[in-house]
């Protein structure tokens, strides 16, 4: 499951220390997922259930307790109707079941710290385009999704971005459009065509050039080397170009499971220049946060204290 390092202009853990959360998410989820294989091996009997507790005075090491299967011990309990879900029957769902139940766990390392906290769109709860980057790609990939940078005081939203230990890729997404062509050109529109009608749309080279030249100018800056590539995806319509345009790559239905696999095969650990580029993007993006409560109350009392002194 690959890592959710940014998510809009909401704080991030990974901001906090980039060179520690990437290989600790990665150690944390192989650690419970081979507990949670093993329970579910030995006690396929047992009913299933799912608890994620955070010890907040361990927060640094942000240790996370699994609790996947319970048994039934009295008469009183048997009786009573279950309201957990059905145990997963074959690897295959169990797996899936797996990253289902750890995809708020990536949505709250990406929405908070040990002190604060964004108020999140529930709407990224059932987003399906984040689920497939997080859910379908592994660990080594980092991702940005749709970081708000900013730039000489001024937000500009950025692309997604997929950082792997080989590359940066950004990526604009054309999914909206289901068995269509997409016709492209060099002007600032393009033409999506759908049996007897055709309409316009923004060319996505636009905001792909636009955060290309973000990315590239931190990266120059910090004097870090990752190649980068620009990537307009659809896996509902296909692309029809004269000449694929300088530098980006049109992936279209037709190509879309041979981009997908070579992401997929990808087998290398976290590198060091890997992230020392999400040190340096993450350090450049807006954040907007509050106090968490807890510790907002914490400070009230302290003050409260001074002020009786």
């Amino acid at each position: 499951m690959a890592q959710l390092i940014k998510l809009l202009d909401y704080v991030s853990r990974y901001e906090t220390n980039p060179f520690h959360y990437p290989p600790q998410y990665i150690r944390l989820k192989n650690e419970n997922w081979e507990r949670f294989y093993e329970a579910w091996e030995l006690e396929m009997e047992y009913e299933m259930e799912f608890s994620f507790e955070e010890d907040e005075e361990e927060e640094t090491k942000q240790r996370f307790s699994w609790n996947p299967f319970k048994r039934k011990t009295t008469v009183e309990e048997k009786e009573e109707p279950s309201t957990n879900k059905q145990l997963p029957q074959t690897r295959e769902d169990l797996v899936k079941y797996f990253l289902d139940k750890l995809y708020p766990f990536q949505l709250k390392w990406a929405s908070s710290t040990i002190s604060q906290v964004s108020y999140t769109d529930p709407k990224f709860n059932h987003d399906p385009t984040l689920r497939f980057f997080l859910q379908r790609f592994p660990d080594i990939y980092l991702v940005m999704y749709h970081p708000i940078f900013s730039i000489k005081r001024a937000p500009i939203e950025g692309d997604i971005i997929l950082i792997s230990p080989i590359e940066i890729e950004i990526i604009t997404l054309l999914n909206d459009y289901t068995d269509a062509t997409i016709v492209t050109s060099d002007e600032r529109s393009w033409t999506i065509e759908k049996e007897d009608h055709s309409s316009k749309i923004i060319s996505p080279l636009i905001s792909l050039k636009r955060t290309e030249q973000i990315v590239k100018s931190i990266l120059h800056h910090h004097h870090i080397e990752l190649p980068i590539r620009k990537t307009v995806l659809s896996q509902m319509s296909n692309f029809l170009y004269s000449a694929e345009p300088y530098r980006t790559s049109l992936v279209g239905k037709r190509e879309f499971d041979e981009w997908f696999q070579q992401k997929r095969n990808i087998s290398s650990p976290l590198k060091s220049e890997q992230l020392k580029a999400i040190e340096a993007l993450l350090s450049y993006c807006q954040t907007t946060s509050v106090r968490r409560p807890e510790w907002a109350r914490e400070d009230e009392q302290l003050t409260t204290f001074q002020d009786e002194e």
